[in-house]
């Protein structure tokens, strides 16, 4: 077989790939961080209006310390947490929350500012593993049917992985038969990937220290590429043999500072966004060239959150998350402010068909239409405790949340498709 053939033959099994992931989006899981394709966009509506105490809480279940978000399968949810010193899993009956396996290993992570000493990273669901990257540096591969431990590999030990500000936080992605993370190892080893069978190493690339951004896979000019953002620069990546086909300096100027937002792809162009006075920039991207659309630092400067995308609309939150950040929509195509929340605060946001699922940093979820005319909420209630950093996850109308006493399944679906006794 020619090497052209078997490149198109790899490209076809990964477009297969792809394609089972869109069926599993239709069954209403939410596999990874910021759902099925990583951009914060789940399958389906949900509801657009509350009782008057607040959505319905179907079920909730105990949660350590950590920002890990949930993970969904169609019939278990999945909780990374920390619990009397150890890292553990937790899977729970998506029906009734009912545990069904938890397993875990010694937690070692310590946190120099005393935050929280949880893990950080959303673990990964795929092919009937479940991976997690804890706050110390330790990537572990479980059987998601019973928690059995199947690999686990110690990026501090194997690539000198750099602790940062706030321990180890990007989330993890599968591509096929690898698994991505952005340790921020020395010696080439920024960005790794590891066979998700067995953890052994199949490529490295960079140098640079992580940031606090996820991986993410996307197609520029009919192909796929690896996104990876880390403290210095985004790396664009071929995915099969992870050579850098292109990189963007892009970082706050000052040391004291991260950059979390997950980078965002819409047909040929990639959208950056940070606090700390980097801003946001769009960015043309061709074969290996990047042409600035537009960057501003007065309209979308996240600092956690990753923005969400609807039509030609930017949706996110814009300032510090200790100083009070506003909630703004931008224009995609211009950078232009179309209109601003002041003193929202900080939260996480999905998209959920044309309507948006603020959950506020201060436990409140708020249903809002995905306007550009101006900010309206439609149905809002107090779901969760202060201090809700994690993302949520949405599969089916129903959304699985976290802050760091409780993890809660709450009823989000329409009225027509709601079956209740």
């Amino acid at each position: 077989m020619r090497i052209g053939e078997m490149k198109q033959l790899r490209w076809f099994w990964f477009a297969a790939l792809c394609l089972f992931a869109c069926e599993r989006v239709a069954l209403g899981d939410w596999p990874q961080f910021l759902g099925p394709a990583r951009d914060g966009a789940a399958a389906g509506s949900v509801a657009t209006n509350f009782p008057k105490e607040g959505p319905v809480q179907l079920w909730s279940a105990s949660a350590g310390a950590g920002f890990a978000g949930p993970v969904v399968s169609s019939n278990a949810v999945f909780l990374f947490h920390r619990k009397s010193e150890k890292e553990i899993v937790t899977a729970f009956a998506r029906e009734n929350g009912k545990q069904i396996w938890e397993n875990g290993y010694p937690a070692t992570y310590t946190d120099d500012f005393g935050f929280d000493e949880g893990p950080r990273a959303t673990p990964v669901l795929a092919g009937g593993k479940l991976f997690t990257y804890g706050a110390d540096g330790v990537i572990t591969a479980w059987q998601s049917s019973d928690g059995k431990k199947l690999w686990q590999v110690d990026v501090k030990q194997k690539f000198g992985s750099r602790k940062g500000f706030f321990g180890r936080a990007p989330s993890p992605l599968v591509i096929g038969e690898k698994l991505v993370v952005a340790v921020g190892g020395e010696s080439g080893a920024s960005i790794v990937a590891l066979n998700v069978a067995d953890g052994a190493t199949l490529w490295k690339a960079g140098d640079d220290e992580a940031s606090y951004a996820s991986p993410v896979i996307a197609k520029l000019n009919g192909a796929h590429r690896l996104l990876a953002l880390t403290r210095e620069r985004l790396l664009v990546l071929l995915p099969d043999i992870g050579k850098v086909e292109a990189q963007f300096r892009f970082r706050p100027s000052m040391n004291a500072s991260v950059s979390a937002a997950t980078p965002l792809v819409k047909g040929n162009q990639i959208f950056l966004t940070a606090s700390y006075g980097a801003g946001a920039v769009l960015l043309n991207y061709t074969g290996g060239n990047f042409e600035k659309v537009w960057a501003a630092d007065e309209q979308l400067s996240s600092h956690y959150s990753t923005p969400v995308v609807i039509g030609n609309l930017l949706f996110g939150f814009d300032g510090r998350q200790e100083q009070g950040a506003d909630l703004v929509c931008v224009e995609w195509p211009t950078g232009k402010e179309r209109w601003r929340a002041a003193g929202f605060g900080s939260g996480t946001i999905i998209r959920a068909a044309e309507n948006l699922v603020i959950l506020s940093e201060k436990g409140e979820l708020v249903i809002a239409a995905g306007s550009g005319d101006r900010f309206s909420p439609m149905a809002m209630g107090q779901v969760l405790g202060f201090d809700t950093r994690a993302h949520a996850a949405l599969a089916s109308g129903l959304l699985f949340a976290r802050d760091k006493q409780k993890l809660v399944c709450l009823d989000l679906r329409p009225e027509e498709k709601t079956q209740r006794p």
